[in-house]
């Protein structure tokens, strides 16, 4: 190829890049990993004849789709970082230029809690969900990426969709009342606002916490003065936290890079918190059912 050509294809795949970078994310949670799988399609663009490709955008997004499938599926087979390590990640990875805020907000436009039960899907469900769901990609295009049929896709896409969603049926009316008097307990506790909290605690809520790690019984706060108190100390950590469905309640998440670290369920009677429990142990979270919340 001439560099005149070479300048060209350059020009045409920069058109694309932050199209391909944000295809790349969602499917990997991980900035780092996104930029080199972006990286590794414009290797291949390169060295490949796309004098007949009518849509470059297009066929370069089949490109990042299978080198991303190829880092999943290598993921699934290496399994070695024991949960606890996987789940103790510092909240953004800071490989090479990756700028840590830009992940953050990154990571808070797609959805934390998407992030997680994407986290929990096999390379061919998170693909079809991703290509299909996000990006309106054909069950077809898909087909040929994973090398199934579009049937088989499609019940991927379908088991895929069902984990995203949520699969209890939830009272919507109960559902919203949750969800106000979490958002409320979520922003007083981001301004550190000490008669927020209290206005949607109990006054004898009670509060379990278990510290991974450490055996024994979780430890317990009561009262709602008692919590209040420590979780404004700590109010300015609680930004990258996000609401999500666990186990069918509103509850709340702290993903970091798309990868479970904690999570708050809570038991909510006339409007206010009566229970709340810290759940921190790797165990744990692997169980629980998360799933997005509708906006």
């Amino acid at each position: 190829m001439s560099v005149d050509g070479q300048e060209f294809l350059a020009a045409q795949f920069e058109t694309s890049r932050s199209h391909l970078r944000s295809v790349a994310y969602r499917m990997l949670g991980s900035l780092s990993e996104a930029d080199d799988a972006v990286q590794e399609a414009w290797l291949r663009l390169s060295r490949s004849d796309t004098s007949d490709v009518q849509n470059l955008r297009g066929w370069l997004t089949t490109v990042v789709a299978r080198v991303c499938l190829d880092f999943l599926r290598s993921r699934t087979s290496r399994r070695e970082d024991s949960l606890e390590e996987q789940t103790q990640e510092p909240i953004v990875q800071t490989d090479g230029a990756i700028n840590p805020e830009e992940e953050a907000q990154l990571a808070d436009s797609v959805g934390l809690a998407l992030l997680v039960v994407l986290n929990t899907l096999t390379p061919g469900e998170r693909l079809a969900f991703v290509l299909h769901e996000m990006f309106d990609v054909s069950f077809d295009e898909i087909a040929g990426i994973l090398g199934r049929s579009s049937a088989a896709v499609r019940q991927l896409a379908s088991r895929a969709r069902r984990r995203v969603r949520g699969t209890e049926a939830i009272d919507e009316v109960d559902l919203r009342n949750q969800r106000s008097v979490v958002d409320a307990f979520l922003s007083a506790l981001r301004a550190g606002d000490f008669e927020g909290l209290l206005a949607v605690l109990d006054p004898n809520v009670l509060v379990r916490t278990d510290i991974a790690g450490r055996p024994g019984a979780p430890m317990e706060i009561r009262g709602a003065r008692n919590w209040a108190g420590g979780a404004v100390a700590f109010s300015k950590l609680a930004k990258p936290v996000q609401p999500a469905l666990l186990n069918g309640k509103v509850g709340l998440v702290f993903a970091p890079g798309g990868r479970l670290s904690r999570a708050i369920s809570f038991t909510i009677v006339g409007g206010k918190i009566l229970e709340a429990e810290v759940i921190a142990d790797p165990t744990r979270l692997n169980q629980l059912d998360v799933a997005v919340l509708s906006e």
